[in-house]
């Protein structure tokens, strides 16, 4: 089991910047694969970004590509998404989350065990 616990958010104007962490407790985190996800009022939860266990792999969801940038700290137990010209739609509640794989990067959410509270992101036009 690992607990996650997300922080960063906040308000920010279109084409700004944010960085999200994750701190994640246990001795197992470094063996998960470790995903970011949004999900706006009245829509699915989404993925957004994803890295392997020893951050070598990533994952984007096509409308972050460019924009966003997943890595990891093992020693420090955390994951971070640094996002980067941010437009209103990236408005949402972001989570992460812990997939039962050390290798799955994919955008399936039943692939993963684990998720934190979220931390809201919203951008103004």
């Amino acid at each position: 089991q690992v607990q996650l616990v997300e922080s960063g958010g906040g308000l920010v104007q279109a084409g700004g910047s944010l960085r999200l962490s994750c701190a994640g407790s246990g001795r197992a985190f470094r063996n998960y694969a470790m995903g970011w996800f949004r999900q706006a009022p009245g829509k699915e939860r989404e993925s957004v970004a994803a890295v392997s266990w020893s951050g070598g792999s990533t994952y984007y969801a096509d409308s972050v590509k460019g924009r966003f940038t997943i890595s990891r700290d093992n020693a420090k137990n955390t994951v971070y998404l640094q996002m980067n010209s941010l437009k209103p739609e990236d408005t949402a509640l972001y989570y992460c989350a812990a997939a039962r794989s050390s290798w799955y990067i994919g955008p399936d959410l039943s692939q993963y065990d684990y998720w934190g509270q979220g931390t809201q992101v919203t951008v103004s036009s």
